[in-house]
C-alpha cells in the first residue's frame, strides 16, 4: 500500500468553509466576518466548489439567497447543517491522503490549539460530515492531536512543521519527537520531516502553526515570512527562522528556492491593543488561482506582486483579512481544501 500527502496545489474538488454562529466569539464582529467570508466565496466559485458547514436551517436559507443574489453558481455551493464552535477549518478539516489511487480522509483529534477553545463540535465535524453521506472519500480516524496548519507538504515525500507546534506539550504530551515523527511518516506517506525551531507571530493561539511562517509553493520553492525591522521584537526569531530554511535542502541536496514576504506594519486590536499576527503566508492554493490575505497595508500590492512570480499562471486574488485577524488567524486558517475525488455527487445536496 502506497501513502501520500497530497500538496495543497493538486486538483481540487472544492474547498471546505465552516460558517460562524450568531452567539460565538465572532459575535462582535459577525457582520464583518460574514462580509469577509462571502468574499471568499465569491472568488473561490469562480473557479471550484466551496462546501460550507452552517450552524441552521435559517443560516442556510439566508445564505443560499445571499449567493444567488451575487452571482454564484449554484452548482458550485454545497451547503451542510453541521454545528461547530468556529470557523477554523484548517484545524477542524479533514488532511487528505491519496492511498493506491483513492483519496482518504484523515480525521484528526482537534482540541482547541491545545485546550485553548472549546473544541468539541468542531472535533466532531468531520463525523458529522461523513454521516451527512458529504464525502465519497473513506474518512478514518486517527487518535492523534495535529491540526491542519501545522503542516506544509511538497507532495514528493517532504513534510515542513515546526517544533513549537507539534512538540508542545499540549497536544501530544506521551510522543516525543521520534515518536511524532513516526507516526507522521505512517500516516502521510512522507519520507523526511524538516524541523523549524525558530519563528513566531504575536498573537497567533497556535503554537506557530507553519501555514503562518512558511509554504510550499512548488516541490522547489517556499516562501517565508521575512522582517527586515530590527526595531520589531519579530525580527531575531524570523531572522533566525531564514538561516534555518536556507540550510534546508531538498532530496537531491539542492538548497530550496526561497521568497521572502513583505512585512506589513504592525496591526493591533482596537478594543485592547494587543498585536493581531497578519502574515501574507496565510495564502490559498485553489484550481487556477491563489487567494492571498491583505490588510489594508502598504505592503499588500508587494506581496501580490511576489506571489505571482511563486505561482506563475495562475489568477492572484487579494482578500481583505483585517477582520480575520481580529479573531488571531487568517485566510488560510479559515479554508480546507478538498481533493479531486474526495465528495459525493453533488446533486445529492440540491
Amino acid at each position: 500500500m502506497t501513502m501520500r500527502l497530497l500538496p495543497e496545489w493538486h486538483p481540487q474538488d472544492a474547498v471546505q468553509l465552516t460558517w460562524p454562529r450568531s452567539d460565538s466569539d465572532w459575535a462582535p464582529l459577525l457582520e464583518r466576518i460574514e462580509a469577509t467570508l462571502e468574499a471568499m466565496v465569491v472568488a473561490i466559485t469562480r473557479y471550484q466548489r466551496v462546501l460550507i458547514s452552517v450552524p441552521d436551517h435559517s443560516t442556510h436559507e439566508r445564505l443560499t439567497a445571499t449567493f444567488h443574489y451575487h452571482g454564484v453558481p449554484m452548482e458550485r455551493l454545497i451547503l451542510i447543517e453541521a454545528p461547530a464552535d468556529d470557523t477554523w477549518a484548517r484545524d477542524h478539516g479533514p488532511i487528505a491522503v491519496d492511498r493506491d489511487g483513492d483519496i482518504v480522509l484523515l480525521d484528526y483529534e482537534f482540541t482547541g490549539w491545545g485546550g485553548k477553545f472549546p473544541a468539541r463540535q468542531d472535533n466532531a465535524l468531520t463525523g458529522r460530515l461523513r454521516a451527512a453521506s458529504v464525502f465519497k472519500a473513506q474518512v478514518v480516524s486517527r487518535d492523534l492531536v495535529l491540526e491542519g496548519g501545522a503542516i506544509e507538504t511538497d507532495g514528493q515525500g517532504t513534510l515542513l512543521t515546526t517544533e513549537a507546534c507539534l512538540l508542545n506539550p499540549n497536544r501530544n504530551p506521551k510522543f516525543e519527537r521520534q515518536a511524532i515523527e513516526s507516526r507522521l511518516k505512517e500516516d502521510f506517506g512522507v519520507e523526511r520531516v524538516l524541523w523549524l525551531t525558530q519563528g513566531h507571530l504575536e498573537g497567533d493561539d497556535t503554537d506557530s502553526h507553519i501555514d503562518t511562517l512558511a509554504r510550499f509553493c512548488d516541490p522547489q520553492t517556499i516562501a517565508y515570512v521575512r522582517c527586515d525591522d530590527k526595531d520589531d521584537p519579530h525580527y531575531p526569531a524570523l531572522a533566525a527562522m531564514q538561516k534555518e530554511l536556507e540550510a534546508l535542502r531538498q532530496p537531491d541536496g539542492t538548497p530550496y528556492r526561497l521568497i521572502p514576504l513583505p512585512w506589513p506594519r504592525p496591526c493591533f486590536d482596537p478594543e485592547d491593543g494587543h498585536r493581531l499576527p497578519a502574515t501574507y503566508a496565510n495564502f490559498l492554493i485553489i484550481n487556477g488561482a491563489v487567494l492571498v490575505p491583505t490588510y489594508g497595508d502598504a505592503a499588500d500590492t508587494q506581496a501580490l506582486d511576489v506571489l505571482a512570480t511563486a505561482f506563475p499562471g495562475r489568477d492572484i486574488v487579494p482578500i481583505d483579512c483585517r477582520s480575520v485577524i481580529r479573531q488571531h488567524g487568517s485566510l488560510h486558517c479559515l479554508t480546507m481544501q478538498l481533493p479531486l475525488g474526495t465528495l459525493s455527487e453533488f446533486s445529492a445536496f440540491r
